[in-house]
């Protein structure tokens, strides 16, 4: 299994449409990072794209102890607000993947294995279906706190 790690920090997201792109930007961000200040031995980054639910969410690994999920949630905040949520506070109708396969049940599957939090991101814009590559200002500037985050929950 790839995914062999206590502690897997996802990146959910399609770059192709603008805002949506915000887990796989924290992500790389986040490794950019680790080059000069590794990460835990323990812990393993994963940008998920579009196929974090199918791929990820629903084959649990048995070392899993932490799953970090960073995506966009629409929870009428001002653009770039962070927010941690637990999987019973997720939004209604987020968390579905451009085939609508909501992944709110997965995740609530997931944390019956292991501790399940998710990092989410007010978009100011997802241009889908057009694509936009690119943050706005206001969702870039976000990814700082939410690695901030991150390395408070993986306690580096």
């Amino acid at each position: 299994m790839p995914y062999d790690a206590e502690i897997l920090i996802v990146g959910c997201g399609n770059i192709l449409f603008k805002d949506d792109g915000f887990g796989p930007a924290v992500i790389d961000a986040l490794n950019e990072l680790s080059k000069e200040n590794p990460l835990p031995d323990n812990t393993m980054t994963l940008d998920a794209g579009t196929g974090g639910p199918h791929f990820v969410f629903s084959l649990p690994h048995e070392s899993w102890r932490k799953m970090i999920v960073v995506d966009i949630a629409q929870f009428g905040a001002e653009p770039g607000t962070i927010r941690v949520f637990n999987v019973d506070e997720l939004p209604k109708g987020k968390y579905e993947n451009m085939h609508s396969w909501p992944v709110n049940q997965p995740l609530h599957d997931l944390s019956k294995v292991c501790e399940v939090m998710v990092i989410g991101c007010q978009p100011e814009s997802v241009s889908a279906p057009d694509i936009e590559l690119g943050l706005t200002k206001s969702v870039e500037d976000a990814i700082p706190e939410a690695i901030k985050i991150i390395l408070k929950e993986i306690e580096v």
